[in-house]
Protein backbone atom coordinates (compact mmCIF):
# COMPACT_ATOMS: atom_id res chain seq x y z
CA UNK A 1 0.00 0.00 0.00
CA UNK A 2 2.61 1.93 0.62
CA UNK A 3 3.82 2.18 -3.11
CA UNK A 4 0.11 3.05 -4.15
CA UNK A 5 0.62 5.92 -1.84
CA UNK A 6 3.68 6.90 -3.00
CA UNK A 7 2.53 7.17 -6.87
CA UNK A 8 -0.15 9.26 -5.81
CA UNK A 9 2.11 11.67 -4.05
CA UNK A 10 4.39 12.02 -6.57
CA UNK A 11 1.00 11.94 -9.02
CA UNK A 12 2.51 14.51 -11.80
CA UNK A 13 5.97 13.96 -11.12
CA UNK A 14 7.66 12.54 -14.33
CA UNK A 15 11.17 12.38 -13.68
CA UNK A 16 13.35 9.75 -12.37
CA UNK A 17 13.37 6.15 -11.68
CA UNK A 18 10.72 4.09 -10.06
CA UNK A 19 11.95 0.13 -8.92
CA UNK A 20 10.05 -2.96 -10.96
CA UNK A 21 8.56 -3.89 -7.69
CA UNK A 22 7.20 -0.69 -6.86
CA UNK A 23 5.46 0.08 -10.08
CA UNK A 24 3.83 -3.66 -9.96
CA UNK A 25 2.61 -2.94 -6.35
CA UNK A 26 0.83 0.63 -7.83
CA UNK A 27 -0.89 -1.37 -10.51
CA UNK A 28 -1.81 -4.04 -8.68
CA UNK A 29 -3.61 -1.91 -5.68
CA UNK A 30 -4.63 0.41 -8.82
CA UNK A 31 -6.04 -3.11 -10.18
CA UNK A 32 -7.62 -3.68 -6.97
CA UNK A 33 -9.70 -0.38 -6.81
CA UNK A 34 -10.77 -0.67 -9.87
CA UNK A 35 -12.66 -3.45 -9.74
CA UNK A 36 -14.00 -2.75 -6.15
CA UNK A 37 -15.23 0.55 -7.72
CA UNK A 38 -16.60 -1.30 -10.84
CA UNK A 39 -18.32 -3.48 -8.18
CA UNK A 40 -19.94 -0.64 -6.76
CA UNK A 41 -20.96 0.84 -10.06
CA UNK A 42 -22.97 -1.97 -10.86
CA UNK A 43 -24.88 -2.06 -7.89
CA UNK A 44 -25.51 1.45 -7.98
CA UNK A 45 -26.56 0.89 -11.55
CA UNK A 46 -24.34 3.88 -12.72
CA UNK A 47 -20.73 4.27 -14.26
CA UNK A 48 -19.85 7.28 -12.31
CA UNK A 49 -17.30 6.07 -9.41
CA UNK A 50 -15.45 4.07 -11.72
CA UNK A 51 -15.19 7.03 -14.35
CA UNK A 52 -14.43 9.54 -11.84
CA UNK A 53 -11.63 7.04 -10.38
CA UNK A 54 -9.94 6.45 -13.78
CA UNK A 55 -9.68 10.30 -14.58
CA UNK A 56 -8.02 10.66 -11.22
CA UNK A 57 -5.48 7.99 -11.55
CA UNK A 58 -5.21 8.72 -15.34
CA UNK A 59 -2.14 11.35 -14.61
CA UNK A 60 -0.26 9.38 -11.45
CA UNK A 61 -0.66 5.97 -14.01
CA UNK A 62 0.96 7.85 -16.52
CA UNK A 63 3.66 9.07 -14.27
CA UNK A 64 4.26 6.08 -12.66
CA UNK A 65 4.62 4.44 -16.35
CA UNK A 66 7.04 6.99 -17.35
CA UNK A 67 9.28 6.50 -14.27
CA UNK A 68 9.39 2.78 -14.79
CA UNK A 69 10.24 3.07 -18.65
CA UNK A 70 13.25 5.70 -17.36
CA UNK A 71 14.46 2.95 -14.56
CA UNK A 72 15.25 0.41 -18.05
CA UNK A 73 16.80 3.34 -19.69
CA UNK A 74 13.76 4.38 -22.19
CA UNK A 75 11.85 7.40 -22.71
CA UNK A 76 8.56 7.65 -20.58
CA UNK A 77 7.38 8.89 -24.31
CA UNK A 78 7.05 5.10 -25.51
CA UNK A 79 3.61 5.18 -23.44
CA UNK A 80 2.70 5.97 -27.14
CA UNK A 81 2.30 2.56 -27.67
CA UNK A 82 -0.88 2.08 -25.51
CA UNK A 83 -2.50 3.63 -28.69
CA UNK A 84 -1.75 0.35 -30.49
CA UNK A 85 -4.13 -2.03 -30.00
CA UNK A 86 -2.88 -5.21 -28.35
CA UNK A 87 0.50 -4.79 -29.83
CA UNK A 88 1.63 -2.08 -28.28
CA UNK A 89 0.31 -3.39 -24.80
CA UNK A 90 2.22 -6.29 -24.89
CA UNK A 91 5.66 -4.38 -25.59
CA UNK A 92 4.99 -2.37 -22.67
CA UNK A 93 4.35 -5.06 -20.62
CA UNK A 94 7.66 -6.43 -21.53
CA UNK A 95 9.17 -3.32 -20.81
CA UNK A 96 7.45 -2.60 -17.58
CA UNK A 97 8.81 -6.14 -16.40
CA UNK A 98 12.36 -5.97 -17.46
CA UNK A 99 14.81 -5.77 -14.73
CA UNK A 100 16.55 -1.71 -13.48
CA UNK A 101 19.10 -0.34 -15.89
CA UNK A 102 22.52 -0.84 -14.01
CA UNK A 103 24.14 2.16 -12.36
CA UNK A 104 23.06 5.68 -13.23
CA UNK A 105 21.05 7.15 -16.65
CA UNK A 106 20.21 9.56 -18.16
CA UNK A 107 16.71 9.94 -15.42
CA UNK A 108 18.75 9.19 -12.40
CA UNK A 109 20.79 7.06 -10.14
CA UNK A 110 19.55 3.18 -10.10
CA UNK A 111 16.72 3.47 -7.10
CA UNK A 112 17.40 -0.50 -6.39
CA UNK A 113 21.08 0.17 -5.91
CA UNK A 114 19.65 3.04 -3.25
CA UNK A 115 17.88 0.90 -1.67
CA UNK A 116 20.29 -1.40 -1.30
CA UNK A 117 22.93 0.82 0.02
CA UNK A 118 20.19 2.41 2.98
CA UNK A 119 20.11 -1.34 3.88
CA UNK A 120 23.96 -1.83 4.71
CA UNK A 121 24.02 1.15 6.47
Amino acid sequence: MNYYIEALQRFADFNGRIRRKAYWMFFLFNLIFSIVATVIDMVLGTAFIGTIYSLVLLIPSLAAGARRLHDTGRSGWWQLLYFLPLIGFIVLIIFFAQDSQDGDNDHGPNPKEADLEGAVA
